[in-house]
């Protein structure tokens, strides 16, 4: 009997195969094997409907569950205000996200408001909305509209996001996408775009965006969307100076920075955001899974004041305010989530706790850089990747087939980590770790053992 529910696990196999639409999967598989379904979680540990338990090195598989399973404070701190009123629409404001909005501005001190919604997607159609919104208010006479982004950033999953999306394969039969988002390469020394080497270069990745501003007229572009670290693309860390160029840029043409927050916000590389370990300062910052650590869920975009200002306009003016609603955004319930978990990493003082367990963990990985097959390892607090290759000499990247069977064998030792998959066309060659932000340097040893034993035993 799975625990918490009525039907066994048998029952519960039978009803997911014949029900259920499972995310980024193939369900042909499904026939041969049984879904996975994951019954509970505790700690770093997720135990499924089988009672195989995994130490869980991903944070709830999309590096979400930053605090960990089981955190009561969070869980009663819903339950309270779900007993007092769950819900109503944020055009009216609740004492949950009046705080929670309060709280923020002091997380990000130069920002002064906050917009919340349901989803990471949602929180950058969000940003994209008021931002060509802003300039069409501000310059009535000209059509200051496209979104610049950045070559294997993702900016989430509807078609608007998508459209700002650097991956192509991400991409791929949902087209046309939305027109008005244009590309420029990746900040990625490993494998640099212009053939340079840091620092013998002139940071042309983050020049890049004044050629494309240029290209398209400054007077069409509104805003420039990036990753302070690219998370799916490859855990790609940019050199210390990309970000006073890029907002250099940004300023001289008047471009919006939107700072998509979502997977580095709230801790995972060692301070509350990840564009903190720059000298930036975006104009908008969108923020999801870490908000809430998904007990519930929850995103926001979070703005400065001059982008504010300009949707105050006179009431007689039926159009000069932002039109757009959420409708879980208003979730009460929402709010309280991610305020208790906001007070769970304060109070633990976990940002400190992923800074050591993170040198810590790079420490280990650094026991692998040796290997045959190790290109790269790169990250930032409890954010790691390693790039996987076929030959050092040549980066040749190893084929999605070999990840696969690295994973396969690193999750047969009772141990969940991730990779890049189907997003960057040949490229898909990264080992991805997000660990809990309460992992002990045991679990971190099992974490690394695992990956590398199952180096030592795939065989390309």
């Amino acid at each position: 009997m799975a625990r918490g529910y009525e039907l066994s696990a048998d029952e519960l196999v039978q009803k997911d195969r014949k029900n259920m639409w499972h995310h980024l999967t193939q369900h042909k598989v499904f026939e041969s094997v049984e879904p996975t379904i994951i019954v509970e979680g505790k700690g770093c540990y997720i135990k499924d409907v089988r009672g195989r338990e995994f130490l869980d090195g991903l944070s709830g598989g999309v590096w979400c569950v930053n605090v960990g399973y089981g955190q009561e404070s969070i869980a009663e701190a819903v339950y309270e205000q779900l007993k007092i009123m769950p819900y109503y629409a944020l055009s009216a404001g609740n004492p949950p996200a009046i705080q929670l909005a309060d709280k923020l501005t002091t997380l990000i001190p130069d920002a002064s408001k906050v917009f919340i919604s349901n989803s990471g997607s949602e929180a950058n159609e969000k940003a994209f909305k008021m931002s060509r919104q802003y300039f069409r208010l501000k310059y009535p006479e000209k059509d200051k509209y496209k979104i610049i982004y950045r070559h294997r950033d993702y900016h989430g999953t509807t078609i608007g996001a998508l459209s700002a999306t650097g991956q192509e394969e991400r991409r791929m039969g949902f087209g046309p996408l939305v027109p008005g988002f244009v590309g420029i390469p990746a900040a990625y020394c490993y494998r640099c775009h212009f053939g340079k080497s840091y620092p013998g270069c002139n940071m042309e990745c983050a020049r890049a965006l004044e050629d494309v501003i240029q290209k398209e007229g400054a007077d069409s572009v509104a805003a420039f969307i990036v990753e302070p670290i690219t998370a799916g693309g490859g855990i790609l860390v940019p050199q210390k100076e990309y970000f006073d160029i890029v907002q250099e840029i940004c300023k001289k043409y008047e471009v919006l920075l939107i700072m998509d927050e979502v997977v580095c916000g709230f801790g995972r590389t060692g301070k509350w955001f990840g564009h903190q370990h720059f000298n930036v300062s975006p104009d908008m910052t969108t923020m999801a899974k870490g908000m809430a650590s998904s007990y519930m869920p929850i995103s926001a975009t979070v703005c400065k004041q001059h982008l504010y200002d300009q949707f105050l306009n006179d009431p007689k003016d039926t159009f000069a305010y932002f039109r757009d609603i959420s409708t879980y955004g208003g979730s009460a319930g929402a709010s309280a989530a991610a305020l208790a978990n906001i007070k769970l990493i304060e109070e633990q003082n976990m940002l400190e706790k992923v800074v050591t367990m993170g040198g810590y963990l790079f420490d280990r990985l650094g026991e692998l850089a040796d290997m045959p097959v190790v290109g790269e390892i790169r990250g930032k607090g409890l954010f790691a990747g390693i790039e996987l290759v076929e030959d050092k000499n040549t980066k040749t990247p190893v084929s999605e087939a070999y990840m696969g069977k690295v994973l396969g064998n690193v999750a047969s030792q009772g141990v969940l980590v991730g990779r890049t998959n189907r997003s960057i066309p040949g490229f898909n060659n990264t080992v991805t770790l997000a660990p809990m932000y309460i992992v002990t340097k045991d679990e971190i040893d099992r974490m690394v053992g695992a990956i590398k034993k199952a180096l030592e035993t795939v065989e390309l």
